[in-house]
């Protein structure tokens, strides 16, 4: 198995609701490490989404900025970062950054819902309010991110009894994060969403779902039964983006995908298929984002995929 490319598409691996569907590791070992490598570009940005299993970044070179709706994290070399289940985040970076991440079920850790292992640390982790994501601190949990660190060099070089290692070792981070959040417990409640991210769901879905279609910002504000003043507020709380502004990145994204994908379809093709009005609308702002013609950008990809 080793480290992979983490590979997120839009279009395969996440539902309207952002919801990721790509299965990391197997069911007798549900875990799964990852190399990346991040650039300044819009097809090294690791997209808002949210999936039910924890996951760890450790940065081995470079900055990262990390998300969560409403908190943003600047990491740096060294730094490591950890996201409870079922919480959207997003990560990008201004410069060059490499990191090593590893998600994991916390099946792999407690053995089960019953074990004492589950019962007593992993499940009240989960089901805290307060844990969304934790920077770990670097001399306080220095332990920690070395037993990451090791977690990873273990997925990567996949000698016999690795699963052994990296299961030990990821325990040790999840102890860690257990110690950090235990006074909470008993006062925090479940973990649950609040309204904002709540209706952000709905608006994301809507938005997912209809991209193709003349969306208005009333559509998107009615999504979520708000009104339009309430909508600009809930996305700029969140993710710090208009809702507006989110929808034309969101079609362009797609058309960088279907370009690639859909060869044979002409730029006016594709244009129409992400929602734009016009062609050379969608060029213009593609050029914007991109800082190529959707016809350079469809050249280099064919490039790369060549032997």
């Amino acid at each position: 198995m080793g480290l992979k490319v983490c590979g997120i598409n839009p279009d395969l691996n996440i539902t309207p609701q952002r919801r990721e569907l790509q299965p990391h590791g197997t069911l007798d070992f549900p875990c799964a490490g990852y190399a990346e490598c991040y650039s300044p570009d819009p097809d090294h940005a690791l997209p808002w989404h949210w999936h039910d299993d924890l996951e760890v970044i450790y940065i081995l070179s470079g900055q990262l900025t990390a998300e969560t709706p409403g908190v943003r994290y600047e990491l740096a070399e060294g730094d490591c970062i950890a996201f409870n289940g079922g919480v959207l985040h997003s990560a990008n970076t201004s410069t060059f950054c490499e990191i090593r991440s590893a998600v994991f079920s916390a099946d792999l850790i407690t053995g089960g819902k019953d074990t004492v292992f589950a019962k007593k640390y992993i499940l009240p982790l989960l089901d805290c309010y307060a844990f969304r994501a934790f920077k770990l601190d670097r001399e306080a949990d220095t332990d920690a991110i070395q037993a990451f660190r090791e977690a990873c060099n273990a997925l990567a070089a996949e000698r016999p009894g690795y699963e052994f290692v990296v299961r030990d070792k990821l325990s040790a981070v999840c102890m860690a994060l257990y110690r950090h959040y235990a006074s909470d417990f008993q006062q925090a409640g479940p973990l649950r969403s609040n309204l904002d991210e709540v209706r952000m769901q709905q608006m994301l879905t809507c938005i997912q779902e209809n991209f193709s279609h003349g969306l208005t910002l009333a559509d998107i504000a009615r999504a979520a039964g708000i009104g339009e003043r309430e909508c600009l507020r809930c996305f700029q709380k969140t993710i710090h983006i208009p809702p507006m502004q989110y929808l034309l990145k969101y079609r362009i994204m797609q058309g960088a995908d279907i370009l690639l994908a859909r060869p044979d379809e002409s730029i006016a093709q594709v244009a129409a298929a992400c929602g734009f009005d016009s062609p050379s609308n969608f060029s213009q702002q593609f050029r914007r984002f991109y800082r190529c013609t959707p016809r350079e950008y469809r050249l280099r990809g064919a490039a790369r995929q060549q032997p």
